[in-house]
């Protein structure tokens, strides 16, 4: 069936009954034939915790390295899923019989369910991608798995059989998406099917082995409501973050590295019209837009020539000619953030983006730096004229020391003062100390702001009544509070 698969038994007669070869000798291969009617095996959907042993991998590799001999895994990969790992689990039951392995029916699906994530999945990497409490999994080498839960960083006992099936996988992740990594390419940004980020970077660079990276998106996209019951921010604050999506206002979301920046972008988008129309620009596409109106645009590396690259600039500079109303850029790394910034002053109100600072002020000086570098000769104060006109709200999120994440700030970009640029936040959260437990205790509050500066802009979208509740409801809650 795998087109690889010969049977040296098969005669043009009726088939007889099923039966297995005798077992090999020493340097010849394994040659089986077919089982026509033994069932296939069923595969549990999700695998049992288990140890596993040397002898576990040492055994797996060996009937690993047997069913490779009688498949033809291009075939293979033509094959229904279903149907292929059904194949699968019939020439490893007669590999087992075939050698003698004594093994109870549990360590056998769980042998068989191994091997098939090896040959069909991600390999070891399949059973915690299956889980929607892991944040990220780090994988430092055939060897070492980590994973992050609940915003804590923990070792696992998942290992790879060794460095080449690694970089096998990590070759399998990268090559859905029209990538590659090996030894000229070593570093790759990629995603899963469910948009989840990847980063790969391979020998010789890694010293250790290949080294990925997985960023995990949860199945059920986030919505501010959620953020509200797990503490990111109040219902206030989260309504005002709803009327700044809908009033076009440019927001660029700013925070470090694990800050649930692009969760908070996915959430803010969830409030623009169904009717506009939206272009987004990534490195690799992991944004979950839900309207009907969206074009998703990614980025694209060098060829083997060194040819061929399309930059996020060359991705920016083009959405302006693609009739866009809103611009949406995953994340402003360089001299995009010009074409951004003119993008969000010709028109393109609603226009959202993140970068990665750890306060508001530091965003706008991070992206006057990223405009300098980009080889624009330009002066200093034009240079912060184009940003206090273009950008209107910076919203700040955090991952603080318990693992937990925060919207920190919104604020508002007011204009300039002389050379600076002048910012009134709306919304603060204060740290006041923590618990028995590590557990960070801070309260978010209002600062008092009655009219924010896009207020005529919330009441030519009739959401100025909106916004002034929530404003008399923050201060309110805040004064309750200090009492």
């Amino acid at each position: 069936m795998f087109g690889k698969r010969s049977f040296i038994h098969e005669t043009a007669q009726k088939p007889t009954a099923p039966f297995l070869a005798p077992a090999p000798q020493a340097g010849q291969s394994i040659i089986l034939a077919p089982v026509v009617a033994q069932p296939a095996p069923v595969i549990p959907a999700r695998p049992q915790a288990s140890v596993r042993t040397e002898e576990y991998y040492a055994l797996k590799s060996q009937v690993f390295a047997a069913l490779i001999e009688v498949i033809d895994v291009a075939q293979l990969g033509l094959m229904d899923p279903v149907q292929a790992r059904a194949e699968i689990g019939v020439i490893v039951n007669e590999i087992i019989a075939a050698k003698k392995i004594v093994m109870s029916i549990t360590e056998q699906e769980e042998l068989l369910r191994d091997i098939c994530n090896d040959i069909l999945g991600y390999g070891p990497l399949e059973p915690l991608l299956a889980r929607d409490d892991i944040a990220d999994i780090m994988v430092n080498g055939a060897d070492t798995v980590y994973i992050e839960v609940g915003g804590k960083v923990q070792k696992t006992d998942i290992r790879f059989r060794d460095n080449i099936q690694l970089l096998n996988i990590c070759q399998r992740i990268v090559s859905q998406v029209g990538r590659r990594v090996d030894e000229s390419s070593p570093i790759c940004d990629a995603r899963l099917p469910d948009g989840s980020r990847v980063n790969v970077i391979a020998p010789p660079l890694a010293i250790d082995g290949p080294t990925l990276t997985i960023r995990k998106f949860k199945k059920d996209k986030l919505t501010l409501d959620q953020l509200v019951k797990f503490g990111s921010i109040t219902p206030e604050g989260a309504q005002i973050l709803e009327i700044i999506g809908r009033v076009r206002c440019n927001v660029i979301v700013s925070g470090g590295t694990g800050s649930g920046k692009t969760t908070l972008l996915n959430c803010l988008t969830g409030y623009i019209e169904p009717g506009e129309r939206i272009v987004t620009c990534e490195d690799a596409a992991e944004l979950q837009l839900q309207q009907p109106h969206v074009v998703r645009l990614e980025t694209r590396p060098p060829n083997l020539e060194g040819e061929g690259q399309i930059t996020m600039r060359d991705l920016v500079k083009n959405c302006l000619r693609m009739r866009p109303e809103r611009i949406i850029v995953g994340e402003v790394r360089g001299s995009e953030a010009f074409d951004l910034l003119q993008a969000m002053n010709t028109g393109h109100d609603g226009s959202m983006g993140t970068l990665h600072a750890n306060s508001p002020r530091e965003a706008l000086s991070r992206i006057e730096s990223m405009i300098t570098m980009g080889g624009f000769s330009l002066p200093s104060k034009t240079i912060r004229e184009m940003i206090v006109s273009s950008v209107d709200v910076i919203v700040q999120a955090a991952r603080l020391r318990d693992g937990s994440r925060r919207i920190t700030h919104i604020t508002e970009v007011l204009g300039l003062e002389g050379d600076v640029p002048i910012t009134q936040d709306l919304f603060v959260y204060d740290i006041h100390g923590e618990d028995a437990q590590g557990n960070v205790i801070g309260r978010h509050h209002s600062t008092g702001i009655g009219r924010p500066r896009f207020w005529d802009r919330a009441r030519y979208f009739g959401e100025e009544k909106r916004l002034a509740a929530a404003l008399d409801a923050a201060g309110e809650a805040a004064e309750t509070a200090a009492a």
